[in-house]
C-alpha cells in the first residue's frame, strides 16, 4: 500500500478508536496483521507515537473552556469547598499518579509479552462483557459533574486504568468509564473525567515511548534503524499526514461521543467489542491472521 494512503488509514483508525472504549492499541495491531505491516520497525514505531500525539491534542482543543475554568478556580473550587487534592485538577493528578507508577513497573515486567492478537481478542471480549454489565447494572447516579467527585473515586478510577496499560485491548476509556460508573458517576461525568485523565496519562506514556524509540535509534547503528535527525522528506510528509488526520478524526469523535452519552449508553460499543473479538478469535483459530 502507498505510504501516504497507509498513513491516512492508520490516522483514521487511531483517531476513531483512541477515545472510544474499543482499544486503539488493539485496532492498530489488527490493522498491522491484516496489511502485513511491521509497525515495530523504527520509523513506523515512531509514526504510531506521533499519531497518538495528534489524537491527544484533540482533548485540550475540545476542552479548552473547561480547562481554563478549572485553572481559574484552582485549588478552592467554584464554591470554595475544595482543596488541592479534591479540586477536579487535583483529582486528575491523583488518579494519574495512582496509574503511572504501577503501570510502568508492570509493563516492564510482563507488558512486552501481552501484545499478541490472542491476548487482545480476549481483552476485547472480556472488556466488552464487563462494560455491558456495568452500564446496565450501575445506574444509580451520585455524581453528575466532575466538580462533585471525591478523592476515593479518583483513586479507584486511576487504579482501574492500570488494566489498560498492562493488557492491550482492554481500552483506557473502557476501564476508566466503567470504573466511574461503578463509583456512582453519571455517564457524562465518567466520560469527562476519563478524557481529563487521558491527557496527562497519554502525554507521559507517548512521551516516554518516543524517548525510548529515539534513544534506541541513536544508540543502535543498524541499517534498519532511523536516527532522529535522518528522517527524509517523504517520511516527514507521512508523519505529518498521520498527525493531522488523527487529530481531526479524534476531535470529531470526542465531540460526538460527549453528545452521545448524554442520551444513550455504552452497550453498542460493548456489542462491537464482543463481535470484533469473536471474529478475531475465529480468524486466529483458522490461521487467517
Amino acid at each position: 500500500m502507498n505510504d501516504f494512503l497507509l498513513s491516512i488509514v492508520l490516522g483514521i483508525v487511531e483517531g476513531l478508536t483512541e477515545f472510544l472504549p474499543v482499544s486503539s492499541t488493539g485496532h492498530l495491531r489488527i490493522v498491522e496483521a491484516l496489511f502485513k505491516l511491521n509497525l515495530h520497525d523504527s520509523f513506523w514505531k515512531m509514526y504510531t507515537i506521533v499519531i497518538q500525539l495528534g489524537a491527544i491534542l484533540a482533548l485540550p482543543v475540545y476542552f479548552w473552556k473547561r480547562i481554563l475554568e478549572f485553572l481559574s478556580t484552582f485549588p478552592k473550587g467554584e464554591r470554595g469547598d475544595r482543596n488541592f487534592l479534591t479540586h477536579p485538577l487535583g483529582l486528575t493528578i491523583v488518579a494519574f499518579i495512582v496509574t503511572a507508577l504501577p503501570s510502568w513497573a508492570l509493563t516492564k515486567v510482563i507488558g512486552k509479552n501481552l501484545e499478541s492478537l490472542w491476548v487482545i481478542s480476549i481483552a476485547l471480549l472480556v472488556g466488552g462483557v464487563a462494560m455491558w454489565i456495568v452500564d446496565a447494572t450501575f445506574t444509580r447516579v451520585r455524581v453528575t459533574h466532575m466538580e462533585e467527585m471525591n478523592l476515593f473515586q479518583a483513586i479507584w478510577i486511576g487504579a482501574c486504568q492500570i488494566l489498560s496499560a498492562v493488557f492491550p485491548g482492554t481500552s483506557r476509556s473502557m476501564s476508566t468509564i466503567a470504573a466511574g460508573q461503578i463509583a456512582g458517576l453519571s455517564r457524562p461525568a465518567a466520560l469527562e473525567f476519563s478524557f481529563f485523565l487521558s491527557m496527562p496519562t497519554m502525554v507521559v506514556a507517548t512521551g516516554y515511548d518516543l524517548f525510548k524509540t529515539l534513544k534506541h535509534t541513536r544508540d543502535t547503528v543498524d541499517e534498519g534503524n532511523i536516527a532522529p535527525l535522518a528522517v527524509n522528506h517523504h517520511q516527514w510528509v507521512v508523519l505529518g499526514i498521520g498527525f493531522v488526520v488523527s487529530f481531526i478524526v479524534a476531535l470529531v469523535v470526542v465531540a460526538w461521543f460527549m453528545r452521545w452519552v448524554r442520551t444513550k449508553g455504552f452497550a453498542p460499543f460493548a456489542v462491537y467489542r464482543i463481535a470484533l473479538a469473536i471474529v478475531l478469535l475465529i480468524l486466529l483459530m483458522r490461521g487467517s491472521i
